[in-house]
């Protein structure tokens, strides 16, 4: 099956009891998420400051970019542009931070990351302050903002800090409802996100719990373990996989840090085969996190994480590169079929 046909076709939830308790929640049918996340973010960010006089919004003058114009318009008191200046940003959201404050910080996920490293690692997580960091346009969603734009490194970066919260979104009401749950948490949170819109996949009042995944689809072969884009994918592929006899498991990790050990070791002892798919790097990020816990749990379980093989970015369609990078459903039916050893 072609690409294209991935994309093009329904894939509903097999009747199964499994899905009983979560059929109102879990609602993915392969349709994209109506609302575009910049709007999703720029209308919960006023409505999270709007409640709370203590939320400050700062932006590296990307505030057009992410929907939040109109409210820093609006509401200078609460929100500041500092201008491409990410070190400088995330220093002013530290110090507001030490002085009770309950800084979001946004821009684009390179600048979010590596260009601001030493200020996030030393004045808001060695320091012990607490600051919500967005970093927009994940892997291969920069599209046309090419390779210089394109981080494919941000998780693994923000993993090595101390105490820190990794999370990539995998659709608007996972946005949503974890903007309002970070305001209250201490320490250093990065989340990753597109500013475009990825596959429906839950319902506006499904409850999420931070440092714990969503099983999405019930399986006994194998398990994919999969967070932002790579979770509509991975739900493309599993429907394909089930047609050929391989029945998946498929698991939203969108808690990249502190990791949901436990559900990962039930995968491994109840399926006995992970492939792992991200957008992002191999090196560091959900794969590795994942690897390491079925490794130190001694289960007897195949592995293989699928990603970015330690190649920088580059530019074009997001389509196209999700092909070039191979980060589509065929290319995990593919890696499923060898993992398990599969005929096609």
């Amino acid at each position: 099956m072609s690409d294209e046909s991935f994309q093009t076709e329904i894939f509903p939830h097999p009747p199964s009891p499994f899905f009983k308790e979560y059929k109102k929640m879990i609602i993915y049918d392969g349709t994209p998420d109506k609302e575009p996340y910049k709007n999703v973010f720029g209308r919960v960010m006023e409505a999270i400051a709007k409640e709370d006089a203590d939320v400050i919004y700062l932006d590296a003058d990307l505030m057009n970019s992410i929907g939040t114009h109109k409210f820093w318009k609006n509401n200078r008191a609460q929100a500041i542009n500092c201008g491409i200046a990410e070190a400088d940003m995330v220093g002013i959201a530290a110090g507001l931070s030490a002085a009770g404050r309950k800084p979001y910080i946004h821009t684009f996920g390179p600048f979010a990351s590596r260009r601001c490293f030493d200020q996030l690692f030393l004045s808001v997580g060695y320091a012990g302050n607490s600051v919500r960091v967005f970093g927009s346009d994940a892997g291969v969603t920069a599209a046309f903002n090419g390779g210089t734009h394109m981080p494919f490194e941000d998780m693994a970066l923000l993993r090595a800090v101390p105490h820190s919260t990794v999370i990539e979104i995998s659709d608007g009401a996972m946005l949503e409802s974890l903007m309002k749950q970070l305001k209250d948490r201490p320490g250093l949170s990065y989340v990753r996100l597109t500013r475009k819109a990825y596959d429906k996949v839950y319902s506006a009042d499904h409850e999420f719990s931070i440092g714990k995944g969503e099983i999405l689809r019930d399986g006994a072969d194998l398990t994919i373990i999969a967070c932002g884009l790579m979770v509509g994918e991975a739900m493309k592929a599993a429907a394909e996989l089930e047609r050929s006899g391989m029945k998946t498991r498929v698991v939203d990790m969108f808690t990249v840090k502190p990791l949901d050990a436990a559900l990962v070791q039930k995968c491994a002892k109840e399926t006995g085969a992970i492939l792992t798919a991200e957008n992002h790097n191999v090196i560091g990020g959900l794969g590795d996190a994942v690897g390491a816990a079925v490794l130190e749990s001694g289960i007897p379980c195949k592995f293989h994480k699928h990603g970015v093989h330690d190649e920088f970015g580059s530019v074009g369609p997001q389509d196209y590169l999700q092909s070039h990078y191979r980060l589509t459903a065929a290319a995990l039916v593919e890696e499923a079929r060898r993992l398990l050893h599969f005929p096609a």
